[in-house]
């Protein structure tokens, strides 16, 4: 959430950072029901003095006997406490309005953020690894043999509908083994904390990260008000919402590896083929929660943990800094990586790892207190995906298929799989 004091010390450049966002001016707006609201708190403020001096001036008069003036400033007191309630209730109307307002209001870019007003403005700024040349053509994930055994989507359709999927046997085990090598890799190299969270979350939590209100329909809303959460970027983020931490604390570098819901409202007819967009899906999710000078650098370390998922499984890919028009509502700035797919011959969106500032800080009113003293500051936050497990097991059969049908794995997860080096066409794990 924005900071109205800001706004109103810089209105100019807040409609210029939403400008890079395809966003038309607010801050007129928005300084307008600010000023109504500060004018009913002062005017509340005022009528609270004049009461006060009535409430004086009323002992004065009934002791000299004047009842006149008794009754007049009696009748005065009266209107005031009156006129003072409904100050303040329209004062908390118009707060509840501005912060509703505010809340709906995507983050600011960096300056050093690219414009642009979607994906053909986002820039590269690195690659890694050279595609296989292939003899053969390549086939997408599902179309694989040595996969097709293992990935049910028709069952999963009987069970769930679309964009659900079964994965039975050695598929399932290469899937899980990926999520265990990740957590493993963060935990031991990378020095994050392993954490296991829930995955209903109460609506303030939502709205912490800045899920809600705006994008309550991508999520899926249990009847009992709760919801499931998106990623665990909402878990993992929200575990200071309301806190004042320490600042000898921070960084908290966190890692969990979760079940995630999306209902894909907005991307009807995008990618129904195999498991790359699904309702259900796993991620293994890294949250950094720090302060205001080592945000940037955070994001910087970030980002090379998630690479290094990636060049331990030995799969192309690319890293590119998003355009301010084609960031998600929360980011600053955010560096995607993109991994290679010889199916679809492209590299496809594995993980997005953003650096948010104070925003989601603010929305959860979650402090840290600065070394040495001093008034407390919010949170600064960041999240990345470490990787999404069913998106790197797609990368994994797409960059490891053979022409025979079967499927080479990366060294890496031999011993996850009992020592198994591939999947044979016929869908079983072999050495």
């Amino acid at each position: 959430m924005h900071d109205i004091r800001a706004i109103r010390d810089n209105p100019d450049a807040f409609d210029a950072g939403l400008a890079r966002r395809g966003i038309e001016p607010m801050s007129a707006g928005i300084l307008a029901l600010d000023a109504d609201r500060r004018a009913r708190i002062n005017a509340a403020e005022e009528a609270k003095a004049e009461q006060n001096r009535a409430s004086k001036e009323t002992g004065a008069a009934k002791a000299r006997g004047d009842d006149a003036e008794f009754e007049r400033l009696r009748a005065l007191i009266g209107d005031s406490k009156a006129r003072i309630a409904a100050l303040n209730d329209e004062a908390e109307a118009l707060d509840r309005q501005l912060s509703d307002l505010l809340m709906t209001i995507p983050n600011l870019p960096l300056d050093r953020v690219p414009d642009g007003v979607d994906e053909t403005g986002n820039v590269e700024i690195r690659r890694w690894g050279e595609p296989r040349a292939l003899n053969f053509a390549a086939l997408e994930h599902y179309q694989i043999p040595a996969v097709r055994p293992g990935m049910d989507f028709a069952t999963a359709a009987k069970l769930s509908g679309s964009r659900y999927v079964v994965l039975t046997g050695a598929v399932a085990r290469v899937h899980r083994a990926l999520a265990h090598f990740m957590i493993d890799l963060h935990v031991d190299r990378h020095d994050l904390t392993e954490t296991w969270t829930p995955v209903l979350v109460h609506t303030d939590m939502m709205l912490g990260t800045g899920q809600l209100p705006k994008f309550g329909d991508d999520s899926y809303q249990t009847t009992d008000g709760s919801w499931l959460i998106p990623t665990s970027e909402v878990t993992l983020t929200n575990t200071v919402h309301g806190d004042l931490v320490e600042h000898a604390t921070l960084p908290r570098r966190m890692v969990a590896h979760s079940q995630c819901f999306r209902s894909e409202a907005g991307s009807a007819g995008r990618d129904t083929a195999g498991m790359l967009r699904q309702h259900q899906f796993e991620k293994v999710e890294m949250v950094s929660i720090t302060d205001a000078e080592t945000g940037e650098a955070e994001h910087d370390r970030m980002t090379r943990c998630a690479e290094a998922v990636l060049e331990s499984l030995g799969l192309p890919y690319r890293t590119v800094v998003l355009c301010a028009g084609d960031m998600g509502f929360s980011a600053r700035i955010t560096h995607d990586l993109e991994v290679w797919l010889p199916g679809q011959n492209t590299f496809r969106e594995i993980s997005s790892v953003s650096y948010v500032g104070d925003f989601q800080g603010r929305r959860m009113n979650a402090r840290y207190r600065p070394e040495g003293g001093g008034k407390p500051e919010f949170v600064h936050t960041l999240n990345g995906s470490g990787l999404a497990v069913g998106r790197t097991l797609i990368a994994v059969l797409e960059n490891g298929q053979q022409a025979d049908g079967s499927v080479v794995l990366p060294p890496v997860l031999h011993p996850y799989l009992g020592g198994a080096t591939q999947l044979r066409a016929d869908g079983h794990l072999d050495r």
